[in-house]
């Protein structure tokens, strides 16, 4: 490979663990959800790296180094010489756990800098995609989880409930809305208490699938009474740490 003196720099934090998102650059399925259907990885040095473009646009390469799940190293170019040939360039992604959470440093290396110029775009948009189909694989649950603390409001066992909120939020799990501004368990646990005895026979449930964006999930819902009479409805912002717990909501009536 010729001298790579030109360097594109550009590190996020990916709200997922660091042995989840690399597992995207270890199965061919995973790897091929960011990159494109049709992609392939082989996790060894000397492995292909293989990048199905949308519109048949095509690049592929060789892993130099995998250090699960630290580090990857691969060579890169495209299939048709341009704007450079496979080989000619060289990506290293680096991870790091910041919390619950990922640091990802990427590095790729060119020959010219007008090339590497090129990419700058394409791997902002690469990463973001990469971002949130890996925060997808963190929160594949985000549905359940959301069901379990609408059903906690109505929950009137306080030992149950406790139970429930402890499995599903963080101890610290803010909560905020028109009549909240909580912060814990044990700030949130009375105010629930309250809540059914000044608003009786209130019951809240999700209305319609949840949406989904790097950690944070907005959610419709509606709020009924035993008769399925609506007594409300609005929407709820659901922020969810690494480990896919929930670390704060907000609500919004109406």
């Amino acid at each position: 490979m010729n001298a790579l003196p030109h360097l594109l720099d550009r590190t996020v934090v990916i709200q997922a663990r660091p042995e989840t998102v690399f597992s995207f650059f270890t199965d061919s399925e995973r790897w091929a959800s960011w990159w494109g259907a049709g992609s392939t990885i082989e996790p060894r040095p000397g492995g292909r790296m293989y990048i199905r473009y949308p519109g048949n646009v095509e690049a592929s390469g060789e892993v130099i180094e995998i250090v699960p799940p630290e580090r990857i190293v691969f060579t890169y170019g495209f299939n048709s010489g341009q704007p450079i040939p496979p080989g000619s360039s060289r990506v290293t992604i680096r991870l790091e756990a910041t919390g619950y959470a990922t640091r990802l440093r990427l590095s790729h290396e060119f020959a010219e800098s007008r090339v590497r110029d090129e990419h700058i775009q394409g791997w902002r948009y690469q990463l973001a995609v990469f971002s949130n189909v890996a925060t997808n694989l963190a929160n594949a649950n985000a549905a359940t989880l959301v069901d379990a603390w609408f059903g906690a409001w109505s929950e009137t066992d306080q030992a149950v409930r406790e139970k429930t909120l402890a499995a599903i939020a963080t101890p610290d799990v803010r909560f905020t809305d028109r009549f909240s501004l909580l912060q814990g368990l044990a700030d949130l646990q009375p105010h629930i208490t309250a809540a059914q005895r000044f608003m009786p026979d209130t019951h809240m449930k999700r209305n319609g699938d949840v949406r989904h964006c790097n950690g944070t999930v907005l959610v419709d819902w509606i709020a009924s009474a035993s008769d399925g009479k609506e007594k409300g409805k609005g929407v709820n912002v659901f922020t969810f740490r690494a480990d896919g717990l929930i670390e704060s909501v907000v609500g919004f009536w109406g």
